[in-house]
């Protein structure tokens, strides 16, 4: 029995594996695509989330398989767990790769805005983050994962200026209405992607230490409020 368990965890960690690789690779040419301008790089981004969509429902199958037939406890039950909300953070990944691909394909001709919005530096900085983020779990590297908590700041900090500025340059040009809606819209899903990235290395360290950490500073300000 200890055997069979021992290989459906195996399996249950390649396949999550594998999913990661898959995202990683979506947000890496969705990033690129950004960065250059080419458009070229968008294709192949969409249907990439169709084989992530498979692993997504390969992935919840498994878990509900293990859960039923072995009842894991301790770090057993905290892997799975982590797993399941690692599953949907790497799908929701994916998704906004997509996304981000839909608007650099309407805003193409703006790449000198998007230069100098820094709306590349915060894209950087996610893209860091998930990378990071897979390579903390891949590794269950606890120092990884702080590393990804202390970026989110960074970007959440970048996304308020960039949001500011582009609010400004429409006010200023109103030919600038229409491509700077998309990029205050890219710069959502960019922040997006680092909040994601940040809740998969909160649940490796949520497996790993066996701390939730989860909605901590919130808390923390919560409590000293009152």
């Amino acid at each position: 029995m200890q055997e069979h368990f021992n290989r459906e965890i195996e399996n249950l960690k390649a396949n999550l594996i594998k999913m990661a690789s898959l995202v990683d690779e979506q947000v890496e040419r969705a990033y690129n695509a950004l960065e250059t301008g080419n458009i070229e790089l968008c294709k192949g981004i969409k249907s990439k989330d169709t084989e992530v969509d498979a692993y997504d429902n390969l992935i919840l199958t498994e878990c509900e398989n293990i859960l039923a037939l072995f009842q894991p406890v301790a770090s057993d039950l905290r892997f799975i767990m982590s797993t399941l909300l690692i599953n949907n953070q790497l799908e929701r990944c994916g998704d906004i790769a997509v996304n981000i691909a839909q608007r650099v394909k309407k805003t193409g001709e703006y790449h000198g805005l998007i230069e100098e919005s820094q709306i590349l530096e915060m894209g950087k900085y996610a893209r860091q983050m998930v990378k990071d983020a897979i390579d903390s779990f891949v590794n269950q590297n606890i120092e990884i994962a702080e590393k990804v908590l202390k970026t989110e700041e960074t970007v959440d900090k970048l996304n308020k200026s960039i949001f500011k500025f582009l609010i400004s340059k429409m006010q200023t040009d109103p030919n600038l209405v229409e491509p700077g809606s998309h990029l205050i819209v890219l710069t959502r899903h960019v922040e997006r992607l680092a909040d994601h990235a940040t809740n998969i290395a909160e649940d490796l360290i949520f497996y790993v230490k066996a701390e939730i950490i989860a909605h901590k500073k919130k808390l923390e300000k919560l409590n000293d409020s009152n």
